[in-house]
């Protein structure tokens, strides 16, 4: 009888409780399926913000991103320590100045893409075509030719600084075209709450513009420190094949003249 009478409380028990569950799990799908739709009415309305901005303003940001992106990977991949001046590079040029062959040296730089090596074959290119060219027109060449591939650093990621002044531009370009629309809307004689929606479309090209500009300008100043580090290793490596090269010119001279010296005793 025991048994009888906690079997019926257990089914009891279970029979009340079974509407809360429902209610919970119908809470639980629910609350599920409000998420779902709540994401959905975002990224809708994300969308929705983006061509409200206008087509005729907005494309021009949108083709202004994509270039800012493309740069930004670019930028990564090319400005980097063994585009502008490489180990292996600098210890072949010290063992072929020492040797003082230099056409197995501008054979060398002729192999490789780095901007120690587009100097270096300028400067031998000069030194081998004019053999009674002086030291210091020799390093007038180098010194030119170094001068040139640092401006063509920092002209490479002058475009993603024009790309962070341009979108800001082009973003309060549409605002200010939004804002004559209210105001000539305005003078038509449409109420102040109705402008909202209009005024509101024309703050979409800013924060738009602001957007792209903020991260360009950003990833503009960490390469710009990038580039003036290897313009300051590119120099240092400049000085020391100047300091190569004047040490086999004095050898040369003096060799010279002791040549002279020993013709003119003779």
């Amino acid at each position: 009888m025991k048994h009888v009478l906690a079997s019926a409380a257990t089914i009891l028990f279970l029979f009340t409780l079974s509407p809360v569950l429902a209610q919970e799990g119908g809470i639980e799908t629910a609350s599920a399926t409000d998420a779902a739709s709540q994401a959905q009415q975002a990224t809708e309305t994300f969308l929705d913000i983006f061509m409200k901005g206008g087509v005729v303003l907005m494309a021009p940001l949108a083709v202004l991103s994509f270039l800012a992106v493309l740069l930004i990977f670019f930028y990564f991949l090319t400005i980097r320590q063994g585009t502008v001046v490489s180990n292996k590079f600098m210890n072949a040029a010290d063992a072929l100045i020492r040797k003082q062959d230099y056409l197995g040296l501008i054979a060398v730089c002729n192999r490789e893409n780095e901007c120690i090596a587009r100097i270096v074959y300028k400067t031998l290119d000069f030194a081998t075509k004019n053999p009674t060219a002086s030291f210091d027109e020799v390093r007038e060449v180098t010194e030119a030719e170094g001068t040139r591939q640092a401006s063509i650093l920092n002209n490479r990621i002058s475009y993603l600084n024009d790309i962070g002044r341009i979108a800001p531009m082009v973003g309060l370009l549409g605002t200010v075209v939004g804002m004559i629309e209210a105001f000539n809307d305005i003078g038509s004689g449409v109420q102040h709450m109705e402008l909202a929606p209009g005024v509101s479309k024309a703050l979409i090209t800013t924060a738009a513009g602001l957007v792209i500009g903020i991260p360009s300008l950003i990833f503009y100043s960490i390469f710009r420190g990038k580039v003036q580090k290897l313009i300051a290793e590119l120099e240092a490596a400049m000085t020391h094949i100047m300091a190569l090269l004047a040490a086999q010119y004095k050898r040369a001279n003096y060799r010279a003249s002791a040549r002279r010296e020993n013709a003119e005793s003779a």
